[in-house]
């Protein structure tokens, strides 16, 4: 990739979400989608004109200004802004000069994308595009969905946006209280899809999980966020804690048990009980379950010593608060590992009787684990290739081919 091509898609991530907001905010007639193309067009002026005449001393500036440019001529044209002239200056809104209750620009635009009209997936997928910065490309990838499926999800999310008038915009400070939950939920599934997916080289998961780290950071700092913010992002330094020891030396996908325990990250740790200790006090909320859970596996000498009864009636309060499938899978864990075996594969064979998860990869893995460490070696196998099938992930393919070697030897 040429200079010119990575300073644009340096000042794309950093830059592109601003941009489209500062439209948004300048005009209530410009709309999401024009916002988007002519901030698009405005970074393809900077490739072409950049290759022919170089790099300007100030990109961004460069940048800022052509798109300056192009929305006051879309403006003129159209006659579209009420009660501004043409003649006056455009201006991109500083978020420290204006009265916004939230100093951060990316988390402006995060509440802005938390709005309750959107549906969850497309809260994701507008933050990972305005507030992430990621190209469609991206966003598919870390998604695990077609590009051509996510060019549709986003258009059908601007003409909701357009026809139902969905402002795209900051709320005001009641409002801003009444959404903590739903930032709270995107910053949950932005962390998830991550920390699940980043295998490897796929930095861009890594980074992924980074950006929900500091945007939770930046709500507990500005004083935004609750003790929930606070129980998810000590659950988030949990997680993050052991980032580095799921793969091993080379490159194969590794068992909580088998981790090697002292490449975690114990400053991380001891920072993420730090925020579980502050998250008391309030309503309990799932993060605190989850959080308190992580909490114990981190803190426990190795695997078999950890707390696996606490770790399950934990599971047991979280599922009565949250009931749903991958919550139960998660209770016959730590059932299982607590000594209630039969407990636990009851429950496993109740979740395959559901069309939808028996295709889960996940439970067919837990079952044929299962049933190798009881001695059932043919029904585990069976288990397992139905697990080949079921996952896209080569590393994870490799760990259940080493299970399954397990049996022939």
């Amino acid at each position: 990739m040429d200079k010119v091509q990575q300073e644009v898609d340096h000042l794309y991530k950093k830059y592109f979400g601003k941009m489209v907001a500062s439209l948004l905010y300048f005009s209530q007639e410009i709309d999401l989608e024009t916002a988007e193309d002519l901030v698009q067009d405005s970074y393809s002026s900077a490739l072409t004109s950049w290759k022919s005449d170089g790099i300007p001393a100030n990109p961004e500036g460069w940048i800022y200004k052509v798109c300056k440019n192009k929305a006051l001529n879309k403006i003129k044209k159209e006659k579209r802004v009420r009660g501004i002239t043409v003649n006056e200056d455009f201006l991109f809104q500083d978020p420290h000069s204006s009265d916004s209750v939230v100093d951060d620009y990316q988390l402006r635009l995060l509440f802005a994308c938390a709005h309750p009209d959107l549906s969850p997936k497309v809260q994701v997928v507008i933050t990972l595009k305005y507030v992430i910065n990621l190209k469609i490309e991206s966003i598919a990838k870390v998604l695990a969905m077609t590009i051509d499926g996510v060019d549709k999800l986003l258009s059908r999310a601007r003409q909701k946006i357009r026809e139902e008038k969905v402002p795209l915009q900051e709320p005001d400070v009641l409002t801003l209280h009444s959404r903590i939950h739903i930032v709270h939920k995107i910053l949950y599934l932005l962390f998830n899809e991550g920390y699940k997916s980043s295998w490897g080289k796929e930095l861009l998961r890594e980074e992924l999980c980074e950006e929900a780290l500091l945007m939770a950071k930046t709500l507990i700092d500005g004083n935004i966020g609750n003790k929930e913010t606070a129980a998810l992002y000590a659950l988030m330094l949990f997680n993050a804690a052991r980032f580095k020891a799921r793969i091993g030396s080379n490159g194969e996908l590794l068992d909580l048990e088998e981790q090697d325990r002292s490449l975690w990250n114990k400053d991380l740790i001891r920072y993420a009980c730090t925020f579980l200790h502050q998250s008391k006090g309030g309503p309990v909320s799932s993060y605190h379950y989850e959080a308190t859970i992580a909490y114990l596996h981190c803190t426990a000498k190795d695997f078999n010593s950890t707390d696996w009864v606490s770790v399950s009636k934990l599971y047991l309060q979280l599922l009565q608060m949250n009931p749903n499938p991958f919550v139960e899978l998660n209770y016959s864990i730590a059932l299982y590992y607590s000594g209630q075996k039969k407990k636990a594969f009851k429950i496993l064979n109740e979740l395959q009787q559901k069309p939808f998860f028996n295709q889960y990869y996940l439970l067919n893995a837990t079952l044929g684990k299962f049933n190798l460490l009881e001695g059932n070696n043919s029904v585990a196998r069976e288990f397992f290739l139905k697990t080949l099938q079921q996952t896209e992930f080569e590393i994870e393919k490799e760990y259940i081919r080493k299970q399954i070697n397990k049996i022939k030897n």
